[in-house]
């Protein structure tokens, strides 16, 4: 093997698939130990807001319906072992051939979490910096950790909505006063 550096590819799926397919490539991994080679696969998803009869509700929406993206460290036998997974029609790149993500398409994409160093806590008043959400203010319910996500309760429309975020999304309102929106 040439390199032995996990890169990030993308697996094209059959449309509604996505989730099996990363579910049976996940128990692949356990049940081949192949967690050295195989090392994350994920679905990305966004979180959207829809007006339903007079009520904002936030949901869950796949960013790119039909692909499963996974970070490998690539060889010919996993190529043949992940074509060969129910749902999956091929790997996305010439002729078939598995291509590697630059790091910059890693980046944009969002798959790997980036290690903030988070130093707010539940109660802290913090305002949106990205996302669907940005420039609403909120106060910090719960903060998970191992997930880098915090679970803020935004004011949308005059209703509190509970909403989970990354920490790279939030930044921490210093002064109350200055976090008090302008209504017109």
């Amino acid at each position: 093997m040439a390199s032995n550096e996990a890169k990030w590819y993308i697996l094209h799926t059959y449309s509604g698939y996505e989730s099996l397919v990363k579910k049976s490539i996940e128990q692949m991994v356990e049940n081949g130990n192949l967690q050295d080679v195989i090392l994350d696969t994920k679905i990305p998803t966004e979180t959207l807001i829809e007006d339903r009869n007079g009520k904002m509700k936030a949901y869950e929406a796949k960013v790119m319906p039909g692909y499963v993206f996974i970070k490998l460290v690539y060889s010919s036998q996993l190529w043949f072992m992940l074509t060969n997974t129910r749902g999956v029609t091929g790997f996305v790149g010439p002729n078939g051939k598995a291509w590697p993500l630059t790091d910059d398409e890693v980046k944009r994409l969002r798959l790997e979490d980036p290690v903030v160093d988070f130093t707010m806590t539940v109660g802290d008043n913090v305002t949106v910096v990205d996302g669907p959400f940005e420039g609403l203010v909120g106060v910090i319910k719960s903060i998970d950790s191992a997930r880098q996500k915090a679970q803020v309760v935004l004011n949308m429309f005059g209703r509190e909505t509970s909403v989970d975020m990354d920490f790279i999304q939030l930044e921490k309102i210093s002064n109350v006063a200055t976090s008090v929106a302008d209504e017109e």
